[in-house]
């Protein structure tokens, strides 16, 4: 017979690696920069190098910013340390916006008292005929030097650590591969567009990799959880190439809550330890059972609860059917055909108030088309409904049109004013220069200050379009374009005191009753997370203020994905027509159709996407044994 402790043993080992788990992305790169400079101390006191294996991408940029402020406030020297980059674009010549050693130049070396001779890259530019040879060099480098003391890795969404993509040997060294189409279309943002991007690059092998001291693998985000799950808790496998790490003495995983979220121990904590059931924990919980065992809540039994790990909730609760019927009647609750509250109407158990029956509301949109795209349903019913609603869109989203949609316009004007003979010498300037630049820029170049502006008109006129499709009056609808996104490139700058302010002015302007805005809380560096900052930075300055006490604020997600149905707060059905509406609404942003700058992995356009999420939550809902709808568009109050 198996004892109970044997039982928690083996719950308690679906992780094979150690893990560490922080709240933020920021604290977690805080504390993985506290461990390389101590290294770097610690071999400064035995008069050593400290050799660092380096990462490129978003996912390090902090630490490397933390090294840097080190070194800037701290007294952190470099000059004893030597690093070894994991890989590097081929072809690619070095002065590239897109290669890693401009990267790595830009991120930290500069800014730092490393010998650049001691700061190594493989090349992106070596002649083919001498690739195996550079490779062959760089690990006799790393080699005569005694090895990589620390090894900085993140991990691509197919499980690649370096380039070293699914199919991987654990026993491969630096060496050129072919890049996944995964991988390529991750990159596709950086390169606009994903024709333009090196089908290969050299990598640093698992082995090499495996051969460092001391491993720390990065993750940050949603969309990393499914493959950190893989490569933390699945069996060692060449499909994961970041599973080749379970073999290593000394790695650890260092997440944030979201790239942490389908781990055992996030996902269903009660297979791992003693919980506190709490009613969002127990909610959890029968929402897991009832989809992993295909039933409506109303039907599991108590044999259900005892055959998943869920016994000590019936000895806490009582029997099945009492802890069924509560949380049905829970998330019956969330549904609600009245967005902003229905008027004279018991709202005690509703997810809003009846009162006031007219709510001025302000959504925020990060781009000029999150608004219809995540929450398009619930958009028109406020503005059906009698609602004051005023859109807010946060940036002006210019990097997103391609250059021929932008020059397409440019040439509009100079045939237009030819048409109707409007001598404009400017504007023929303006498509001069134009059409000049756009047969000359390089790869990921910032457009010229003529060309953003072009871009956010097509946008905002896109926006203003969609907004008067809904019913919302010229006047109610705002364009802030924060300052922190017009850098004209992908990378963004940090969020601001005059973004904040811009924010903060509007809604004390407003005095709503309602704030939407994304709550895509897990994209640590997306501009959606830096926009939701500058809500919540806005709203902790002004939170004091009387109109604020009657505020609340729901949270929506972008066009990947939806809240968890157990998080839900607000659900807002909509009928097919209404599906359809939507739809009609999102076609108004012609320059996001058909093919779009930034459209990853999902072949799917947006509408797509949004119609497919919304059913999927409705579908959920129905399998729960609720109304079955066509579709949904799910919130989440958050308390400031």
């Amino acid at each position: 017979m198996i004892t109970e402790t044997l039982i928690k043993q083996q719950f308690t080992s679906f992780e094979k690696i150690p893990v560490t788990i922080f709240n933020k992305a920021d604290d977690a790169c805080k504390s993985v920069s506290n461990e390389i400079a101590s290294l770097i101390r610690s071999k400064q006191q035995q008069s050593a190098h400290a050799v660092l294996g380096l990462a490129t991408g978003s996912t390090p940029l902090k630490i490397y910013q933390e090294l840097v402020r080190m070194h800037k406030e701290e007294g952190l020297s470099f000059k004893n340390v030597i690093s070894f980059n994991l890989d590097e674009y081929y072809p690619l010549p070095p002065e590239s916006l897109q290669s890693y050693r401009h990267f790595m130049q830009e991120n930290l070396f500069k800014h730092i008292d490393i010998d650049p001779a001691n700061c190594h890259i493989p090349s992106g530019q070596v002649g083919l005929e001498n690739v195996k040879q550079h490779c062959e060099q760089y690990e006799e480098l790393i080699k005569n030097v005694g090895g990589i003391d620390f090894q900085l890795l993140g991990i691509g969404r197919n499980g690649h650590i370096g380039f070293n993509e699914p199919g991987s040997h654990i026993s491969s060294v630096t060496r050129l591969i072919t890049l996944d189409k995964v991988t390529r279309f991750d990159a596709a943002a950086e390169f606009n567009g994903i024709a333009n991007i090196p089908r290969k690059a050299i990598t640093m092998g698992v082995h090499t990799v495996l051969n460092a001291k001391r491993i720390v693998l990065l993750a940050w985000g949603e969309r990393k959880a499914e493959i950190v799950k893989l490569a933390v808790e699945g069996p060692i496998s060449d499909f994961v190439p970041a599973s080749y790490l379970q073999t290593h003495q000394n790695t650890s995983f260092v997440l944030d809550e979201a790239a942490a979220a389908l781990l055992t121990r996030k996902k269903t904590p009660w297979l791992t330890e003693d919980v506190i059931w709490t009613n969002q924990m127990i909610k959890k919980a029968v929402i897991h059972l009832a989809l992993s065992c295909e039933k409506p809540i109303l039907k599991l039994t108590n044999n259900d609860y005892n055959e998943n790990g869920l016994s000590s909730l019936l000895v806490l609760h009582g029997n099945a059917y009492d802890i069924n019927i509560k949380i049905f009647n829970g998330l019956q609750h969330t549904i609600t055909g009245w967005p902003g509250g229905k008027p004279n109407a018991d709202d005690t158990y509703r997810p809003e108030r009846a009162e006031p029956s007219r709510k001025r509301v302000i959504i925020f949109s990060p781009h000029p088309d999150d608004d219809i795209i995540s929450m398009g349903g619930t958009f028109q019913r406020l503005a059906d409904q009698g609602h004051d609603v005023h859109v807010a869109y946060q940036t002006s989203g210019n990097i997103a049109v391609a250059d021929d949609e932008a020059f397409r316009f440019v040439e509009f004007v100079k045939d237009f004013n030819i048409q109707f003979k409007i001598k404009s010498l400017e504007a023929d300037n303006i498509y001069s220069r134009s059409n000049v630049f756009l047969k000359q820029k390089k790869n990921a170049e910032p457009d010229t200050s003529e060309l953003r502006f072009v871009k956010g008109l097509i946008r905002k006129g896109e926006a203003t379009n969609t907004c008067r499709f809904v019913g919302i009056p010229d006047e109610n609808i705002h364009f802030l374009n924060l300052p922190f996104y017009e850098t004209g490139t992908i990378e963004k700058k940090p969020i601001g005191e005059d973004d904040i302010h811009i924010i903060a002015s509007l809604i004390q302007k407003i005095k709503p009753h309602q704030i939407y805005a994304a709550g895509d809380l897990a994209d640590p560096h997306g501009t959606h997370k830096v926009c939701l900052d500058g809500i919540f930075a806005a709203l902790n300055r002004i939170k004091q203020l009387d109109f604020m006490k009657e505020c609340w604020l729901w949270l929506y997600k972008g066009a990947w994905a939806e809240w968890d149905i157990d998080a839900i707060e607000m659900a807002v059905p909509m009928s097919p027509e209404q599906l359809l509406k939507k739809r009609y609404g999102i076609f108004k942003h012609q320059s996001q159709k058909d093919g779009v700058v930034f459209q990853g992995t999902d072949s799917r356009e947006f509408w797509q996407r949004a119609e497919d999420r919304n059913k999927a939550t409705a579908e959920i809902y129905n399998q729960l044994g609720l109304a079955e709808y066509e579709a949904m568009e799910a919130f989440v109050r958050w308390h400031y």
